[in-house]
């Protein structure tokens, strides 16, 4: 069996990559990564194939004409949500979807593709995947899109589910650079001795979710013949100044925050929180890492790599 990973040299992707090497080393694995927001090293030690394509423009008939598909997962987008080239992000992310769906319904393989929290848009409280979509930028309103192409799909009969993930963290992100997470970004802040720079007042509320639970849910949904939209987060908001103090515990500093003022505006998003009863009960999903579990875990990553 042929396992399909776009974006697979990327943060959330690469992580996906090496479970799923450990999982069914049987199995042979091809990413598809144009390196958009990626990096080799991500892989380093990686032993199945690689297609050095972006998905829009790759001839995925030709490519894989004589493999035997199981399943697609598709990470793969421009995930930068400060690109403000609305028709770059909607085609890159909406038209590689399409040539995948398209394929996909050839060849009767299911796709899990990563969704995502933005299309909920300034929303505040828990997010429910059955209320309205109302990105606030064009990421959101390509993955909305994106959404809407994959119900479509399902209606036409196609295995497809959509993950909206929240605010990822862990290891493998650091290729990102400003787009890495805040938890990556306020750790080499403190880890210099600086004071961790937050707007103002760091009462900003995020569902902060530890990239070992993505995965888990990921893979859970690729095992499932569940179909539609589900969160994946951890299903609690936690401010950045509550981040600030697990940094401080689990690095033995006392660093107070430094706050400045958001030049983001309406265009941000005060508050994330994932409610997560659809994908308890339907893909079986529960995440294991609260965020001083998840903050221990990634320091100690960091700290050996």
């Amino acid at each position: 069996m042929q396992i399909i990973v776009t974006g697979g040299a990327g943060f959330i992707g690469s992580n996906l990559v090496w479970e799923l090497a450990r999982r069914s080393p049987e199995a042979l694995i091809t990413v598809v990564d144009d390196f958009t927001s990626a990096s080799f090293k991500n892989l380093s030690g990686f032993g199945g194939d690689f297609v050095a394509q972006p998905c829009e423009s790759l001839d995925w008939e030709r490519q894989f004409a004589d493999a035997e598909i199981g399943l697609i997962y598709h990470l793969a987008s421009i995930t930068d949500t400060t690109v403000t080239d609305q028709r770059q992000m909607v085609e890159r992310n909406v038209e590689g979807f399409r040539q995948i769906l398209r394929f996909a319904r050839a060849r009767a393989v299911r796709v899990v593709y990563a969704s995502s929290a933005a299309t909920y848009g300034l929303a505040s409280g828990l997010m429910r995947e059955d209320q309205p979509p109302a990105p606030a930028n064009v990421y959101g309103f390509s993955k909305m899109i994106m959404d809407n192409l994959a119900r479509a799909a399902v209606q036409g009969g196609l295995s497809v589910a959509g993950l909206r993930y929240f605010n990822v963290y862990g290891p493998r992100e650091a290729h990102k650079g400003k787009m890495a997470s805040m938890i990556y970004q306020l750790h080499r802040q403190m880890q210099s001795g600086q004071r961790p720079r937050v707007f103002f007042d760091g009462q900003q509320r995020r569902d902060f979710v530890y990239v070992g639970d993505v995965v888990e849910g990921t893979l859970k949904a690729g095992a499932s013949s569940a179909c539609g939209a589900f969160n994946i987060g951890s299903s609690v908001a936690a401010s950045f100044n509550e981040l600030i103090a697990c940094l401080n515990q689990t690095m033995g500093t006392d660093l107070a925050p430094e706050y400045f003022d958001n030049p983001y505006g309406e265009f941000y998003q005060t508050h994330t929180e994932a409610e997560l009863t659809k994908s308890r009960q339907e893909l079986g999903y529960a995440p294991r890492f609260m965020l001083q579990d998840g903050v221990n875990d990634y320091v100690n990553w960091l700290k050996a790599n």
